[in-house]
């Protein structure tokens, strides 16, 4: 059976060297699951691959889509298997290569078919938030799905308030549309982990930070600060510049929380990996190793 080998890992580990070095020895794309490096506007701030590494391999999802688009883990589902299958039947083995977790899970599981939201009933549930506050969605939650507030993060308002829309749009309690089953793939599945010493990681963060900003982060955040509003721009290394800009941080505080801030994604990623059994973990540096292992998985 053809297989896709998954490499992740969190930010700043080394991902994007190891993937072209194994899209050159399987001849194969390269498919990301980087959730921000979609947004064609955002090169600087995502570590999108440079324009001699894109060259170096065919890679799909990657600048595909706009700051303006709205997008999902879902849509990534539905997008990404059809060319996942197509490329697999050219080459017989392809790679996924990012950190966003759900976007892995997506590939990887599958995602349940949780219908689109209203427009109108997603600002009713965020006006009841701002009126009500977290206890307000927290004693909502708990009174029309009982079970999903047992289990949910009550500290997690997205994750609430995207239960409560799911509850008003289908009249039903969200975790009654969590199968939480794993959805068969055509093709075999095979999962490798990058990772270094936790002060080797975060040393990389801080350094690929710094970099950032002398590459033109500031500017390039600077000209999409009028819409700071959207979704797309409420990630590291944007919202720490926008607070810059609005004058409630200094510049040097706001670099200062981009690095913390990134510190604590890799953390989360590493907490959410290290749960999947299935993973093989390897240093970056070991790539001898890895190119072993996936000859192995041929």
């Amino acid at each position: 059976m053809n297989t896709l080998f998954v490499i992740v890992g969190p930010t700043g580990v080394g991902k994007t060297d190891i993937s072209l070095q194994l899209a050159k020895l399987l001849g194969c794309a390269i498919f990301s699951c980087d959730s921000r490096q979609m947004f064609r506007e955002l090169k600087i701030g995502t570590a999108a691959p440079s324009e001699k590494q894109l060259q170096a391999a065919t890679h799909f999802f990657i600048g595909n889509k706009s700051i303006f688009d709205t997008y999902s883990a879902g849509q990534f589902e539905l997008d990404a298997i059809p060319m996942i299958e197509a490329e697999l039947k050219r080459t017989e083995n392809t790679l996924l290569v990012g950190g966003s977790m759900l976007y892995v899970d997506a590939i990887c599981k599958g995602i349940d078919d949780i219908p689109t939201i209203d427009p109108q009933i997603r600002q009713d549930i965020l006006d009841f938030y701002q009126q009500e506050g977290i206890e307000g969605v927290r004693r909502k939650l708990k009174l029309l799905d009982p079970l999903h507030y047992q289990e949910v993060d009550l500290m997690n308002v997205k994750r609430m308030l995207h239960a409560l829309e799911v509850c008003t749009m289908t009249g039903r309690p969200f975790s009654e549309l969590r199968t939480q089953s794993i959805k068969k793939r055509s093709f075999n599945i095979i999962k490798i982990g990058l990772t270094r010493p936790r002060e080797e990681l975060y040393e990389r963060i801080n350094q690929r930070v710094l970099q950032m900003m002398d590459e033109g982060l500031e500017d390039e955040a600077r000209q999409f600060y009028p819409h700071k509003h959207l979704n797309s721009l409420n990630t590291v290394g944007y919202k720490e510049l926008f607070n810059y800009f609005d004058g409630i941080w200094t510049k040097e505080f706001a670099i200062n929380m981009i690095q913390q801030n990134s510190r604590r994604y890799a953390k989360k990623q590493l907490t959410w990996f290290n749960r999947d059994k299935e993973i093989h973990w390897f240093h970056p540096e070991q790539v001898n190793d890895i190119i072993t292992f996936v000859e192995t998985h041929l």
